[in-house]
């Protein structure tokens, strides 16, 4: 059974294909999108000798001629310098204007083609083949795309949206088991921000999420999907309610650039920020203990960390005034009111930012 979910932004409206064996969708799309015949397929040293040669067969049926360019795999490869040798092999292999770039990969890859995408001969069509769960529900869909900087994580991208996103689930089913947790911190997160009910079912479905049940991981993904969407469809480019998808993200992005992108996969970060999040809402008198407690149990079920190793408060403090969601010198935190509703806040006192980071690195 094929989902499709339809990120609705008028002219750069784009569709997410769900499902099972897949290619047939991914062919039909690229026959009638009226490409250039060459394009490049962006894929890592992990996806590319798993997936990237049947990619490449699979374009050739549909009339294209896809170069195979990998990268090393990992955080590091987020970085100009990577960017400036996919840039050299886009022009050796003369892509024009038309030439499709298709980001076969996880978040990494698919935020790197992006930004290669975004730039070279400013703009060319991009689409995403996801092939991590974090990937599926998170970084390929909403058109955010970057790379690194040594001073802070996704501080030089575009808001950037693919021409289509295809996810095939067939590809989950080589990913170690702390692959498909990271990916559920995400999940998770999209619970607690809009869909009580969702949340709910994470709980009530535990087993079979964790498994990867065919049912269950149509099901989360689409879900995610769709409240991604219907966010970034309303405010694509973060000017007011897309803040929302960063819940927990404020606090992750310092645990990931203190342990050097390495200690902790993405959605590991953002469970350990979700549970200060929501400690700080706690805090403020926004959330119930008893709404905390549940979001840090189901963190806990889905095999994610509550806190961080490797960190001091002190340095993460610091990092929080370097992240790009920063204004102004003032931190705007999503704070959640209860499961299923946040809000935005910028007068969140020093001493329970500092007593929460204290406590999440002990």
């Amino acid at each position: 059974m094929i989902r499709r979910v339809a990120v609705e932004l008028g002219e750069r409206s784009y569709p997410i294909v769900i499902g099972n064996s897949i290619d047939d969708e991914m062919i039909g799309f690229v026959r009638q999108a009226g490409y250039s015949a060459h394009g490049m397929i962006v894929t890592d040293t992990n996806v590319g000798e798993l997936h990237a040669g049947r990619i490449a067969e699979a374009l050739e049926r549909a009339g294209l001629q896809a170069e195979i360019a990998v990268i090393p795999a990992g955080e590091s490869s987020k970085s100009l310098d990577t960017a400036n040798d996919l840039f050299t092999r886009a022009i050796e292999l003369g892509l024009d204007r038309r030439s499709p770039i298709f980001a076969l990969g996880g978040g990494v890859v698919g935020d790197l083609a992006g930004f290669v995408a975004a730039t070279y001969m400013r703009g060319v069509p991009f689409i995403q083949l996801p092939t991590s769960l974090l990937a599926q529900v998170d970084s390929s869909v909403g058109g955010k795309v970057a790379v690194n900087h040594p001073l802070g994580k996704n501080l030089i991208g575009a808001f950037y949206q693919p021409d289509a996103v295809f996810m095939d689930l067939d590809l989950l089913k080589t990913l170690p088991a702390r692959e498909i947790a990271t990916g559920l911190g995400e999940i998770i997160k999209y619970g607690i921000i809009c869909d009580a009910d969702f949340f709910a079912w994470l709980e009530e479905h535990c087993a079979q999420v964790l498994a990867l049940a065919p049912p269950a991981a149509a099901h989360m993904i689409a879900r995610s999907c769709e409240i991604k969407a219907d966010v970034v469809r309303q405010d694509e480019r973060e000017g007011g309610l897309r803040r929302i998808l960063n819940f927990g993200h404020t606090i992750a992005h310092a645990i990931e650039k203190e342990t050097g992108y390495v200690r902790y996969r993405h959605g590991e970060a953002v469970a350990i920020g979700m549970v200060g999040a929501a400690q700080i809402s706690e805090e403020m008198g926004l959330l119930s203990a008893a709404d905390r407690l549940r979001m840090e149990s189901l963190i806990r079920a889905m095999g994610l960390p509550l806190t961080a190793a490797g960190v001091t408060a002190e340095a993460m403090y610091e990092d929080l005034f370097h992240d790009k969601k920063t204004v102004g010198g003032r931190i705007h935190w999503v704070l959640a009111e209860g499961i299923g509703k946040v809000s935005v806040h910028s007068d969140v006192p020093e001493e329970i930012v500092r007593k929460t980071l204290l406590g999440l690195s002990s």
